[in-house]
Parts: C-alpha cells; sequence; structure tokens
C-alpha cells in the first residue's frame, strides 16, 4: 500500500462513526434516564428566589447518591455540574449566585456518566409566569425537536435531522442557532457523528443501526446570531432575543430510534405538574 493509500484509508477509519450493540444500547439507556431523573429532580427547586448555583449543588448531589458522575465538572476547565443557560444565554450558561426571577425561562444541560455512559440531555423550565412569547418559543423549540428524532431512521442522513428541525422552526419565524450542534457519544462525552439542526434531507451522514448521539436544537426568536461572552462558556444571542433548547440522546435502530432521556416522571416540557400530596 503506497503512503497516499495508507493515508486515505487512515482519514477514512477517523471519519467512520462508532456503531455499537445492545450491551451499549443498555449501558445508555441506564445513563439517559439518571440523567433525565435528575432534570426531573430540580423541577420543584426551579422557582424565583433560586440561585442557579443552588440547582448545580443539588444536581451534584443527585448525582454522588446515585454513584454517578458530572461530565462537565472540571470538563476543559468548566467548573460546575450542569450549565443553566437562562433567557437569552443560548448555551453553556456557568451557573452563579444571581437568583432567578419570575418570568425567566431557563434550559438545565445535565450530563450523567454511569458505569462508564455518558446520558446527557437538556430541558426548559419556566420561572413563575412568563411571557406569551416565551411559551410559544419553548413550545417550538420542543415541537422541532420532536420533528428532529422522527427523522431519524436507517438511510436517512443527518441531513434529514437538520431539515425537518429547520423548516418547521422557521415556518413559524423563529432562527436556527448554527454555531452549536449535536454530537455522537457513549464512553466518550463528544464523538461523531455531528448533527447539524439546519440543512438539506440526504445531506451529510448515512444513519446506521448502532449509532449513538445528541439532537439538542437551539432555537431564536430573534436572529440566529450569537457570541461568546469573556468567560469562555456562555454563549449568548447578539441581538438579547430568548433562545431555548431541548436536548435527547438516542441510538438509530433497526426501524427508527429509541430515546434514551425522555423523563421518567413525563415532565416533557413545561409548565411541569407536581403531583399533588
Amino acid at each position: 500500500m503506497s503512503n497516499l493509500d495508507y493515508s486515505y484509508t487512515m482519514q477514512q477509519r477517523e471519519n467512520r462513526v462508532p456503531l455499537h450493540g445492545p450491551d451499549a444500547f443498555a449501558g445508555m439507556r441506564k445513563a439517559g434516564q439518571l440523567a433525565a431523573a435528575a432534570l426531573d429532580m430540580l423541577v420543584p427547586h426551579v422557582l424565583p428566589g433560586v440561585t442557579t448555583e443552588r440547582l448545580d449543588e443539588l444536581a451534584f448531589e443527585f448525582a454522588m447518591d446515585n454513584g454517578a458522575l458530572p461530565a462537565t465538572l472540571n470538563y476543559r476547565g468548566f467548573t460546575h455540574s450542569i450549565c443553566t443557560s437562562v433567557n437569552h444565554v443560548v448555551c453553556h450558561g456557568i451557573p452563579g449566585p444571581k437568583a432567578l426571577k419570575s418570568g425567566d425561562i431557563v434550559n438545565i444541560d445535565v450530563t450523567l456518566i454511569v458505569d462508564g455512559w455518558h446520558g446527557d440531555t437538556s430541558r426548559m423550565f419556566t420561572v413563575g409566569e412568563v411571557s406569551r412569547r416565551a411559551e410559544r418559543l419553548i413550545d417550538v423549540t420542543f415541537e422541532a425537536l420532536c420533528r428532529g428524532i422522527a427523522a431519524v431512521k436507517p438511510g436517512h442522513t443527518t441531513g434529514h435531522i437538520g431539515a425537518a428541525i429547520q423548516s418547521f422552526a422557521e415556518a413559524e419565524r423563529c432562527s436556527v442557532v448554527r454555531d452549536f450542534c449535536g454530537h455522537g457519544l457513549g464512553r466518550v462525552f463528544h464523538d461523531r457523528p455531528n448533527i447539524l439542526h439546519y440543512g438539506e434531507a440526504g445531506e451529510g451522514v448515512v444513519l446506521q443501526p448502532g449509532m449513538l448521539f445528541t439532537i439538542e436544537p437551539m432555537i431564536n426568536l430573534g436572529k440566529a446570531a450569537v457570541k461568546i461572552l469573556p468567560d469562555g462558556w456562555t454563549a449568548v444571542t447578539r441581538d438579547r432575543e430568548l433562545s431555548a433548547q431541548f436536548e435527547h440522546t438516542v441510538g438509530v435502530t433497526a426501524d427508527g430510534c429509541e430515546v434514551f432521556t425522555y423523563s421518567p416522571a413525563g415532565f416533557h416540557r413545561p409548565p411541569y405538574q407536581l403531583p399533588s400530596n
């Protein structure tokens, strides 16, 4: 084999998307359900006057109590167990001492490592009474995620997922953030393939049974443009309009996909109704 042929073969291997079997799906199922349960646990705590720092503490305690590790803790210098993205923060918001107030919307993103497998999910929360435009953005974002998941099946491509999300969100006069994407995962936090939340059906990587990845559209009420704050993590909308995000981890099956991170309590989108005592 020539050096040129060898280099091409190595590039093919590097670009190959990992395919996983039943044991991996079992591991991802366990990790995904615990991550979703962590978000369920936070529901009664997302209230006016509560700090995102306190929510981070609760998530850390939950992980420790359940034998899990928060994947974001000390990941590339990130020092918290969850991301909390409030109002015009698009993603990677850093928990801090500022209290939530009525009218805020917040995305909470949690990834827990269970027996070496990564369960990654995020969900929108409303704080007190929120505006109708905020409610509508949350509804559009949730439906965009659902349409992206519905596009996952063998023989489709990653472009089918992006096209389903983009066509719906833009028809609702919202914009799709292009600076961030979903990603493969499993025993590593970020892997191939990248899942763009925009694009054309038929473009990108062909989906095959055994692929594991997240779908996590970020949808803005205003324009799609974002910027990163000086902390190096927090992404915000440039026009300071509201942004929302939902995220699920999925595995491609023989006839569609399995979603590993559905809420055990049925808390799929706000407002979340706690059971009465």
